[in-house]
């Protein structure tokens, strides 16, 4: 893992959140992190030029502001404003520095209490394919004994992918334990577990629900991770939740780090 990066908006958890990113980074070592907020231009026609010059000196007062309240911790931490929206904003800069891991808050601009991934957040986990590990609002850095991973198929391709749940497993020397969730739509080829998994894995309940979330929600407490693991796929672990960017906490609701890995 060497680039993470922390995009962050208005949001009063930004600063916990940038300085969890940082604190992951020095606990991994040789990590830099890269911290992005993206505005939008308006027409340049009449005053928008000088309006928008001023957007983007908000801007980057606003990443100087958190970057100068975080402990950095002799980790290089490199601002980044960006012009557009926040998908193609991070989408951009992933094609010019390859992004290992993506740290976000739940919420954005959200006000809501009731809302568990506000709408940017959302459109983050939901559009992007980029490893992202949602960190609840004002959570502090601590060591990870166990990680939850909950999958309906154990079939996982491309290597790559578990390169994030492997680096976490062991810079914290956590143990893993396995959740299959069997549905009704079960296929064989997906009772067949990855091998990379099946050597480091230190146990593997199996349940039949309808969805995987669902026998997240069943199996969660008796577990009690510090992370949970979800691989993100088309039609995958929050399925029609993911159809919308909003997802309420009556709906799903994590108060520890959630890692989400890139499935597509």
């Amino acid at each position: 893992m060497k680039n993470i990066l922390v995009p962050i908006g208005s949001s009063k958890n930004a600063i916990s959140n940038l300085q969890y990113a940082i604190d992951l980074a020095s606990f991994i070592g040789d990590v830099n992190v890269y911290v992005i907020s993206v505005f939008k231009e308006f027409s340049k026609a009449g005053t928008g030029t000088r309006l928008n010059r001023v957007i983007e000196d908000d801007t980057k007062n606003n990443l100087e502001d958190v970057i100068n309240a975080v402990d950095k911790k002799d980790i290089s931490v490199v601002a980044h404003p960006l012009k557009g929206n926040v998908v193609e904003g991070v989408e951009r800069f992933n094609k010019h520095i390859p992004v290992d891991l993506m740290v976000i808050g739940p919420r954005s601009n959200s006000v809501k209490e009731e809302v568990y991934l506000g709408n940017t957040s959302g459109k983050l986990v939901k559009q992007t394919n980029i490893p992202i590990l949602v960190v609840p609002e004002g959570y502090t850095f601590k060591n990870v004994d166990s990680i939850l991973m909950a999958f309906k198929s154990g079939t996982i391709s491309k290597k790559k992918v578990l390169n994030p749940l492997m680096e976490l497993i062991e810079g914290f020397d956590a143990e893993l334990n396995l959740l299959r969730v069997i549905t009704p739509d079960a296929t064989e080829e997906d009772a067949k577990i990855n091998d990379r998994l099946t050597k480091i894995k230190n146990s593997i309940v199996e349940t039949e629900n309808a969805t995987t979330f669902q026998g997240v929600l069943e199996h969660f407490q008796s577990h009690n991770p510090d992370i949970l693991c979800v691989v993100r796929r088309k039609r995958g672990f929050f399925k029609k939740l993911w159809e919308k960017n909003i997802i309420l906490k009556k709906e799903f609701y994590c108060n520890i780090p959630l890692l989400v890995l890139s499935g597509k």
